[in-house]
């Protein structure tokens, strides 16, 4: 068998997720993973049985041969360090958000393009289990061959109170552009996966929780390319009712000229045909990981591609159109107008 070497860089909350997978990915042997932090490296790397642990992920780098880099930082840390690894000629993938500012983004994706290396963005909303099987029986006709309206519902519940994020991400109190740019980049790159290439956005959004520097709630609409539409409604201030909130992180709602697909917050989909008593469809989501176990798949995707020289489906390049439709989102919240992506 194959084995790829790789390395992992940053120790925080969400790095877990990314480790676990890497562990049950059997083709991959993890080498080395670097933090600032040396208590939280060293614990990770105790934990998930990582040989050799750093603080300066250039030293890590010079000390291994590695066929691919996990970045797992803060995206103001992304275009240094995709720079760095791209010089090296090194396969990586990059968390989401790519970077703070679109002018990083577009010069971070000029670096990937211009070196030629291959570069994915973890990117996991997609690869939810429940939207994998929407996109089969959305493919397969169930509800019929024209999208009227995806729409889909989040209130994460996590964002009240002097104390919001401080548990896993503080650094989310800080960010001045947040719900859109961090969690909202999720529901656009789905909305693309499921729906086709976005044409218009139209946007409101304001700030619930004083404490925060940036936006927790947003109201979205967009036009595809094929004529149908797409609603986001996200508020990060209140509480929904399922038990538990971080599962599917809301409810979606897929009609066509054919039905109705449901996506209820346990991760139960129905199916109504036109006509017809809504009826479950059988399937079955994993329970582990994170939700979904999402993150094992987004990094089962990398591994294939590396392995057989094939596309990833959220490579620099198409992942770009998702940053153009989160741009057009902000600026028509400050035009008050339909805004066309545009990166």
């Amino acid at each position: 068998m194959t084995k790829l070497k790789g390395a992992v860089i940053g120790a925080g909350y969400f790095s877990h997720f990314h480790f676990d997978a890497w562990n049950r990915i059997d083709e991959v042997d993890l080498v080395a993973c670097c933090d600032t932090d040396t208590d939280k490296v060293n614990s990770v790397a105790q934990q998930y049985a990582v040989p050799n642990a750093y603080t300066d992920y250039r030293s890590m780098l010079d000390a291994h041969e590695v066929d691919f880099v996990d970045i797992i930082t803060r995206p103001d840390t992304h275009l240094e360090i995709v720079t760095e690894i791209a010089s090296r000629n090194t396969a990586m993938i990059c968390q989401k958000p790519l970077a703070p500012s679109v002018d990083e983004v577009r010069q971070l994706i000029d670096i990937v393009n211009d070196s030629g290396v291959r570069f994915m963005v973890h990117e996991n909303f997609r690869f939810q289990p429940w939207y994998r099987e929407v996109k089969q029986l959305l493919d397969g006709g169930v509800i019929g061959d024209q999208l009227h309206t995806l729409t889909f519902r989040n209130r994460a519940g996590d964002g009240w109170g002097d104390d919001a994020y401080l548990a896993r991400q503080p650094y989310f109190q800080s960010m001045e552009k947040f719900l859109i740019l961090e969690a909202g980049i999720h529901t656009i790159d789905t909305f693309r996966f499921l729906g086709g290439e976005i044409a218009n956005a139209w946007c409101v959004h304001r700030k619930l929780n004083p404490v925060i520097a940036g936006e927790d709630t947003a109201l979205g609409i967009f036009q595809f390319d094929g004529g149908g539409m797409g609603v986001y409604d996200a508020n990060r201030f209140n509480e929904s009712t399922a038990e538990n909130p971080r599962y599917t992180f809301g409810e979606l709602l897929v009609e066509a000229n054919g039905g109705t697909i449901r996506m209820y917050d346990d991760a139960r989909l129905t199916v109504q045909p036109l006509g017809e008593k809504e009826r479950d469809h059988d399937y079955v989501p994993s329970n582990g990981g994170f939700a979904g176990d999402c993150v094992y798949q987004t990094q089962r995707h990398f591994v294939d591609g590396l392995l057989n020289n094939a596309a990833f489906e959220t490579d620099a390049n198409s992942y770009a159109k998702s940053i153009a439709v989160q741009e057009a989102m902000y600026r028509s919240a400050k035009s008050g107008t339909w805004e066309k992506p545009t990166l």
